[in-house]
């Protein structure tokens, strides 16, 4: 069981970072290539794929990757729209409750 629980923390953080990079590139974008927003997007790309290693050490690949990736654009849309307030579609609302629903079906169906 804690085991379990360590392995699901371990994707979060892992989708936490690679969202906060995304976020921190899009911050830095239109500005000079060089500057802290992209910089530090970089290092958490960085530390999100060492993470990233520690899953797929785990999982299989062919869970791994849709799990990790879809829940990165899931959490990925949801800090554009609260913190970025950028405007989200209800077909694209619609678009990831669709992609939650196929993520949990892989993740459920591995356990």
């Amino acid at each position: 069981m804690l085991g379990r629980l360590f392995f699901l923390i371990l994707i979060l953080v892992t989708v936490g970072l690679n969202t906060l990079a995304q976020m921190l590139l899009k911050l830095g974008s239109g500005q000079n290539p060089l500057n802290l927003f992209i910089l530090s997007g970089l290092v958490a790309y960085g530390l999100s794929t060492v993470f990233y290693i520690l899953v797929l050490g785990k999982l299989n690949l062919s869970v791994a990757y849709p799990v990790v990736i879809g829940l990165t654009v899931v959490a990925t849309t949801l800090t554009g729209a609260v913190l970025l307030r950028e405007k989200v579609s209800s077909i694209h609302w619609l678009g990831l409750g669709l992609m939650l629903s196929g993520i949990s079906a892989i993740a459920f169906a591995k356990a």
